[in-house]
């Protein structure tokens, strides 16, 4: 009876793990589909889950066409520079607070504030800050902006992690004669790792698809992902085949950041966790 209850319990285990998998892949499975169909073949009733032809056009016009090759490169250059820069300037931020409570108790409250406020409270007074300085439809204005809302969310986080990695080890490092610069870089940041590699892969993943402030804050000559979708929402026809190439090809990066780093992220998200 036990074995045919752990059995039957495995079973249902895997019928929703299947379940699970089948609502999370199938979305993604049908953008693939649309993005090799044909145009005659986007919105058929019944819909058509086997294309007649392989229609790679749709992939060359998202990336030379509708200018995609750019958004991806553009992407790639906003995300990875604010990423590392929130990284530089967030993580000490974290160490400071959690480690000497900087500010107090309520300098961690008031950080976390800054990512209850929805972006488009903010969107007025940015544009007018950055067209002030002559910043408009810049790399420099999108990664100072995305590096704003990073930082917070990288400190708040991290502060729980660095309050958990033992002091004797740093004073271990200051008796022998390091400094308290030091003793952060090589023993405080090699030990929450794990931490600041899931953090940064999420500080990616919001700076790689941020919508809002890349359509109020650029123009042409910087122009992300996410802005060129609504160039192909034409007013009487709307380039469905094209919009899941784009999307697709979007993925694709952060898909590989995510394998990538995909040993860091359960003990990332974990650690640091438990008292």
């Amino acid at each position: 009876m036990k074995r045919q209850g752990l059995k039957l319990s495995d079973f249902l285990c895997g019928l929703a793990l299947a379940a699970a998998l089948f609502i999370f892949l199938a979305p993604v499975a049908w953008m693939l589909i649309t993005a090799i169909k044909p145009p005659g073949e986007w919105l058929n009733s019944p819909p058509i889950f086997i294309p007649s032809e392989l229609h790679w056009a749709n992939f060359t016009d998202a990336l030379f066409k509708w200018g995609g090759l750019k958004g991806l490169s553009d992407s790639l250059i906003v995300a990875s520079l604010s990423t590392v820069l929130s990284l530089l300037l967030g993580v000490p931020a974290a160490y400071a607070i959690g480690r000497y409570r900087t500010g107090g108790d309520n300098l961690s409250f008031m950080v976390l504030s800054i990512l209850f406020m929805p972006p488009v409270a903010v969107a007025i007074p940015m544009y007018l800050f950055w067209s002030a300085l002559g910043l408009l439809d810049s790399y420099t204005a999108l990664i100072l902006q995305y590096t704003v809302f990073n930082i917070p969310f990288i400190s708040w986080v991290l502060r729980s992690f660095f309050e958990e990695i033992p002091r004797d080890m740093e004073e271990s490092a200051l008796v022998n004669g390091a400094t308290r610069w030091r003793a952060f870089w090589e023993i405080c940041v090699p030990l929450a790792r794990p931490a600041i590699l899931a953090v940064a892969m999420l500080a990616f993943i919001f700076s790689w698809n941020e919508f809002f402030f890349a359509v109020i804050l650029t123009r042409a000559d910087v122009t992300t992902l996410p802005f060129i979708l609504p160039v192909l929402m034409e007013g009487h026809d709307v380039l469905w085949g094209d919009i899941a190439a784009i999307a697709m090809l979007g993925a694709l990066p952060v898909v590989a950041l995510a394998f990538a780093l995909q040993k860091y992220l359960v003990r990332g998200l974990s650690f640091g966790t438990l008292r």
